[in-house]
């Protein structure tokens, strides 16, 4: 097909997956990494799960929401992270165009959930410590459904008008997209069309998802800490901190690699730094945020305890 012949969307497009362009030593060495972080991100969060579910003591909105949280995190990492080792092992790398447009569509809605979840979870902390009386009586498990609801709804609705704009655009050229996944910046500039509309409405989306997620989260934080500092003693306010350090730690990760690979115009300076700043936020943030809750949290690391114990 010559590259000035452009064609839309079809059932038999399809695309090819650069991923990493390294020796055969170091793509084995790749995938036994990758494999095992994989396995290991799984079977860690099904145990948070597993936890939340087990011990009775923790039937409480906090561990509702860090238990969805973990299964966000199982499916974040299940969308890109299969089709990338596949790709390892047997070097096809290829891709359907409907398949490309289900996976980045996945994977920037699930992203925008778990920003939304985060914020979710530092409204239940404001309340647990700004408003422990009125507590139980608010946080009921109908809400805790509601913001988990409001959540994925929103999530996805903010990524579909991007994917909706894409579907539409015609291709020429080159199929192949310089990354181990199809992410947005890669995927639009194979488009012989003016993408700048594209670009527009994503960066504005993503500015909205993350604007909105880090005000109700910075609000919040704002209310426990002018809480925190009316507490005079010392082990008071440290257990008051202890129940918001882990999820800070993790906005702080997930947030930080986000804005920096999303929230900026222009995303294809560097399709090859993108490529590799995408691994730490998409597979490594996930497999740590179940490690930053348990190592920290004292309620989980008495269940490990008493699970250990029998």
């Amino acid at each position: 097909m010559a590259n000035n012949e452009s064609i839309q969307l079809t059932d038999q497009m399809h695309f090819i997956l650069l991923g990493f362009q390294t020796s055969p030593f170091i793509k084995t060495i790749l995938t036994t990494v990758f494999s095992i972080a994989y396995i290991f991100t799984l079977l860690e969060n099904t145990a948070i799960i597993g936890i939340v579910r087990w011990d009775p003591k923790l039937y409480t909105p906090m561990y509702f929401f860090l238990s969805k949280l973990s299964c966000l995190e199982m499916l974040y990492v299940s969308v890109t992270v299969p089709k990338m080792l596949s790709d390892l092992i047997t070097e096809t790398n290829v891709i359907s165009v409907w398949g490309c447009l289900l996976q980045l569509y996945l994977f920037l809605s699930i992203g925008c959930v778990e920003c939304f979840l985060l914020a979710a979870m530092a409204y239940d902390r404001y309340l647990a410590i700004c408003n422990p009386l009125l507590y139980h009586s608010i946080m009921t498990s109908s809400v805790c459904w509601l913001l988990t609801g409001g959540s994925v709804f929103l999530g996805f609705l903010a990524c579909s008008f991007s994917i909706g704009l894409i579907a539409q655009l015609d291709f020429c050229g080159s199929r192949t997209i310089n990354h181990y996944l199809c992410d947005i910046s890669p995927v639009i500039h194979l488009s012989c069309e003016d993408i700048s509309t594209v670009e527009l409405v994503d960066f504005i989306s993503a500015l909205l998802v993350l604007i909105t997620s880090l005000v109700l989260i910075t609000v919040s934080y704002i209310y426990i800490i002018s809480v925190m500092m009316k507490i005079p003693v010392a082990r008071g306010w440290k257990k008051a901190f202890s129940t918001c350090a882990s999820h800070l730690i993790v906005v702080i990760l997930f947030f930080g690699t986000t804005i920096f690979m999303y929230a900026r115009p222009q995303a294809i300076d560097s399709f090859d730094f993108n490529k590799y700043l995408s691994v730490l936020y998409s597979f490594f943030i996930p497999m740590l945020n179940p490690l930053i809750y348990t190592l920290r949290n004292t309620d989980m690391r008495k269940s490990l305890q008493a699970i250990f114990s029998f």
